[in-house]
């Protein structure tokens, strides 16, 4: 048993030294399904939906299928006034005053298309024994409210992410006991 340890442990360190092979560090993807490839696709699509005009059978024709997109948020009129609720009436947007005076003839759909990618890099050693953990993240993120009443988008709203790029490095100097607190029991 103690021989197979060493092995291991042999086995870790050599493969550490030998290459520090980052290819050999987990990656992780985190994307919503959508006809887009780039936040300025979905951006021009977005640009497309002409408020008071376009309906939804168009708004699906553009990309932005409310019923077969996956993770779509379906508002009704409540979530749309408690979203609405710290802005003035006199102050509220046109389309979303119809959609408080529609009621149950209105609806909100929340869109995110996103593509973001995760990729740890570095020394492998150390990040296997949990001393360092350097990781980049990159991608885009695109959300669009449309606001829906009998049928046609009388509001629209959007924001986003068009490039994500972000640095993660976790220095742990206890490795992996750095955690280890948190499994003993609370004697107080």
């Amino acid at each position: 048993m103690k021989s197979n340890v060493l092995i291991l442990g042999a086995f870790l360190i050599a493969i550490g030294v030998v290459s520090g092979c980052a290819s050999l560090l987990p990656s992780g993807k985190d994307e919503t399904r959508s006809p887009w490839k780039s936040f300025d696709e979905a951006k021009a699509a977005y640009d497309r939906v002409v408020p008071n005009s376009t309906n939804v059978a168009q708004l699906r024709d553009i990309g932005f299928n409310v019923y077969s997109t996956p993770n779509v948020r379906i508002l009704n009129y409540v979530d749309i006034a408690q979203a609405t609720q710290t802005i003035g009436k006199e102050e509220l947007a046109e389309g979303f005053r119809k959609c408080l005076q529609a009621k149950n003839g209105c609806r909100g759909y929340v869109l995110e298309p996103k593509n973001i990618r995760s990729k740890r890099h570095g020394n492998l050693l150390l990040d296997i024994l949990n001393f360092r953990r350097k990781s980049k993240e990159t991608g885009w993120r695109f959300r669009v409210l449309f606001v829906v009443v009998d049928d046609i988008v009388v509001e629209k709203l959007w924001s986003g992410e068009p490039m994500i790029e972000a640095e993660r490095d976790v220095k742990n100097p206890l490795g992996p006991f750095q955690e280890a607190g948190s499994l003993l029991p609370k004697l107080w």
